[in-house]
C-alpha cells in the first residue's frame, strides 16, 4: 500500500509543478516588455514625399 501511496503522490506533485510550471510561463508572456516596440526602419507613404 505504501508504494501505491508514494505513487499517487508522486503523481500529484508532479501535476502541481507542471500547473506552477505554465502559469509562470503565462505570467511572463503577459508582462510588457522593458523598450518600446519602435521599428527600424520607416517607409513613407506614397502622398507624403519630401
Amino acid at each position: 500500500m505504501s508504494r501505491l501511496l508514494a505513487a499517487a503522490l508522486t503523481v500529484v506533485a508532479a501535476a502541481a509543478l507542471a500547473v506552477g510550471a505554465a502559469l509562470g510561463i503565462v505570467a511572463l508572456l503577459d508582462a510588457t516588455p522593458d523598450q518600446p516596440n519602435t521599428p527600424l526602419i520607416t517607409y513613407e507613404q506614397a502622398g507624403q514625399g519630401s
